[in-house]
């Protein structure tokens, strides 16, 4: 979910425009190393732009324009099916073959969803929608396609920030424990959920973590060989170190600000990732745009190692290519896919603006 610019209304029209190539969607889906891009369409985006690599960096293909506000997206390694989400007041998914060829489409019941994750056998997905403050969970078959309506499973509560906190606003979910837990990161009540999945439809749902009052919980990130997750907080803008219990619940350990000391501007985090290797742990911020980096210790906790300026205007999410030593990052308000180089240290180099694109909120392979 986008944060409103100031003077503008949540969704304005920016009113630029984009240089594109004439490649076909198909040949960048299928090129090697090929990406995709979300655009938010009443920002002056596109619709769905495949990305690929040249001699000269990044080109963008032609614009897929049915597929509108993909503000987010994951992707079948067992089928290649991406499961693309429609952010808007009826909220829907798309379901496409890795060439974009749309297979399916589904009411994810509810308003802007704005994340989504795959179970790890495949069979499930979940859709986190934000303005709703609820969850959709699809049942999905071997080809991977949704098998009738979604389930919805509805938040509770609110927190004292009367502007972003009025109600339950959920902006993460993800799989656990075989698929047998779901947990959902809620914005407007401070919490994160535990939802955990029973036969024949059945969720028991309590909180697995409750952040301070006010804090904003926004997205969660586990590390890949440790009990331990990463918490970042929107409207606190700070990390918690999470200690991961077998029943689903979460224990602090420490937290952390994702700002530098001594920034007194308006700034709302993001993105959160760990490397492959659990050594390195990066977020993004929108405002002080910039993005934090964090060395992962043997026991898991963070040490701040630097704040790498993001090459735009409101890094809404980043890639991050360890293979090819960069991180691509989409900075919405200044319409750009931002490249900093990775180092095999994990630290950001200087960043070049790289690829000129309105509205762009979602970048994946």
């Amino acid at each position: 979910m986008t944060i409103p610019a100031p003077m503008l209304t949540r969704r304005a029209l920016v009113g630029s425009a984009v240089a594109l190539t004439a490649c076909p969607a198909a040949l960048f889906a299928r090129s090697a190393g090929g990406l995709i891009a979300g655009t938010y369409t009443n920002e002056g985006g596109p619709g769905l732009v495949p990305l690929a690599q040249g001699p000269q960096g990044w080109r963008a293909g032609a614009p897929v324009a049915a597929i509108r506000n993909a503000s987010f997206g994951v992707r079948s390694a067992a089928t290649g099916m991406r499961y693309l989400l429609d952010e808007q007041s009826k909220g829907m998914l798309g379901v496409y073959t890795a060439d974009l060829q749309k297979v399916a489409g589904a009411s994810t019941l509810g308003a802007d969803p704005c994340h989504a994750a795959l179970a790890a056998d495949g069979r499930r997905l979940a859709v986190a929608n934000y303005s709703s403050g609820s969850v959709a969970l699809f049942t999905l078959d071997r080809a991977g396609r949704p098998v009738g309506e979604a389930q919805r499973i509805a938040h509770e509560g609110s927190g004292p920030n009367r502007d972003r906190q009025a109600g339950p606003h959920a902006h993460w979910v993800g799989f656990s424990a075989g698929g047998t837990q779901l947990h959902s990161v809620d914005l407007g009540a401070d919490a994160v959920f535990l939802h955990r999945l029973g036969t024949g439809g059945a969720v028991d749902t309590s909180i697995a973590y409750r952040t301070e009052a006010g804090a904003g919980p926004r997205h969660l990130a586990r590390h890949p060989k440790l009990p331990i997750a990463y918490l970042v907080t929107e409207l606190a803008n700070t990390v918690t170190v999470l200690r991961a219990h077998p029943d689903g619940k979460f224990t602090a350990l420490a937290t952390l600000s994702t700002l530098p000391k001594g920034f007194t501007g308006t700034s709302f985090a993001a993105h959160i990732a760990v490397n492959a290797a659990g050594t390195r742990l990066y977020i993004s911020n929108r405002g002080h745009d910039s993005i934090a980096v964090y060395a992962i210790q043997r026991d898991g906790g963070l040490t701040p190692l630097q704040h790498a300026g993001s090459g735009g205007h409101w890094p809404r999410l980043f890639l991050l290519r360890e293979a090819d030593g960069e991180m691509l990052v989409a900075n919405e308000r200044s319409g750009n896919i931002a490249r900093l180089p990775l180092g095999r240290d994990g630290r950001l180099g200087a960043a070049a603006k790289g690829l000129a694109l309105p509205g762009v909120v979602f970048l994946s392979v």
